[in-house]
């Protein structure tokens, strides 16, 4: 029989060695997601904003409607944290509105019983509710599945957005009411009950900010956490902005200018929506006429008119896309222009661009086609009326003598 000694250290050298290669193969495993810390921070103060942008005219003249909203209003500016040219604005400066509204309640939400409204030039309009936050973080996830796509807090901001219409009735140019609302949640926590570095939180709670931003309960992957927190935008060691496409968490003592690119970013992606279907209406319309058969008989003011509606439709949607963004202008202010080129690559903003420019020369080509069209009908015109003078003189002088007879 062997020694019960040598047994035992057999049987602890080969342990010893299974678990050096179990820790080598686990090494060359990908390693997964980092469970949250069981701490949670406390917020100790915060808000949360829910924009609801819609379309509700060609432009607004913002003078008049001022005029008409007396003492209600205010000019919506750029505060500027930093030192920055005072040109770096709004142009021109929307109208920000503020109405009393009754408070909506959810299972983890209460509005405040007001809300801020801001009128575009370029016809837009943005309404905002907001709700206060404190808590701890986690308490966020369900208030942002509750937010998002929350019908009953869009129906109530179309209301009250018609309400502002009837009250600056003609200050709207071309009024028209779409059917189109972009809506998107910023929480904003301008404090914790901790001092705790807006980077600490960031790295211990990665998953949880993922989830907030993604409005998903559901544990997500690393690759998607990764691609939630991918956009962190930071001025100081005491801010810090994650910019996602379904929403925005702020951790800032001074949000206000972002906020306010934020809301901005949120009406040019619903602009740049309404301008890509009013597109594809122009362009049906314009394929409509260019594939009419033209006719000869026709008078020559009839191919002027079609041609006119067609720069019409081209004139209108160029005069908009222009405005909508030439509305701001942030080359004065590194950090905005970073964060607004953050909110612009999540909102896929230069996507939705390069789809309208498309659109916008296809309509030019159109124009350009019905153009030469018009103008090769009416040279043939012009050619047969010559024909038709050539004749007469030809004919006439035998008819003289027949008719003096």
């Amino acid at each position: 029989m062997r020694d019960k000694g040598i047994d035992e250290i057999v049987a602890t050298a080969s342990r010893a060695l299974r678990s050096m290669a179990c820790a080598d193969s686990l090494s060359r495993m990908p390693s997964p997601p980092s469970s949250p810390p069981t701490h949670t921070p406390q917020i100790a103060s915060g808000s949360c904003s829910v924009f609801f942008a819609c379309d509700v005219g060609q432009a607004i003249d913002l003078d008049a409607a001022e005029r008409v909203l007396k003492g209600a209003t205010v000019r919506e500016l750029l505060r500027h944290r930093r030192r920055n040219p005072p040109w770096f604005q709004y142009r021109p400066p929307p109208l920000r509105v503020t109405i009393t509204a009754r408070p909506i309640e959810g299972l983890t939400f209460r509005t405040e019983p007001n809300v801020d409204l801001v009128l575009y030039d370029f016809g837009a309009v943005s309404l905002e509710f907001s709700i206060r936050l404190a808590g701890p973080l986690d308490s966020l996830l369900p208030l942002s599945v509750e937010l998002d796509e929350n019908v009953r807090l869009e129906q109530e901001a179309r209301q009250h957005i018609r309400e502002i219409l009837d009250v600056v009735g003609t200050a709207v140019q071309r009024p028209q009411f779409g059917d189109q609302t972009e809506s998107y949640a910023v929480m904003v926590v301008t404090r914790f009950a901790e001092d705790l570095p807006p980077a600490r939180v960031l790295a211990e709670h990665r998953a949880l900010l993922a989830g907030i931003l993604r409005a998903e309960r559901a544990p997500l992957s690393a690759q998607e956490i990764d691609d939630a927190l991918a956009c962190p935008v930071a001025f100081g060691l005491d801010d810090l902005g994650l910019v996602d496409w379904n929403g925005a968490l702020l951790l800032d003592p001074e949000p206000a200018d972002t906020l306010s690119l934020l809301e901005f970013a949120n009406v040019q992606l619903l602009e740049m929506r309404h301008l890509d279907n009013t597109l594809d209406d122009a362009l049906d319309r314009a394929w409509a006429i260019l594939s009419r058969r033209p006719s000869r008989v026709r008078l020559l003011g009839a191919g002027d008119a079609d041609l006119q509606r067609v720069a019409f439709l081209q004139a209108d949607t160029a005069i908009l896309f222009e405005s909508v963004n030439n509305a701001l202008k942030l080359l004065g202010d590194a950090f905005l222009a970073r964060f607004y080129e953050a909110a612009a690559q999540r909102f896929h903003l230069a996507d939705w661009h390069s789809s309208v420019l498309r659109k916008l020369q296809v309509l030019e080509g159109i124009y350009g086609k019905l153009a030469d069209r018009n103008a090769s009908l009416r040279m043939e015109v012009l050619e047969w009326i010559v024909i038709l003078l050539i004749a007469i003189s030809i004919v006439l002088p035998f008819l003289l003598p027949v008719v003096k007879g």
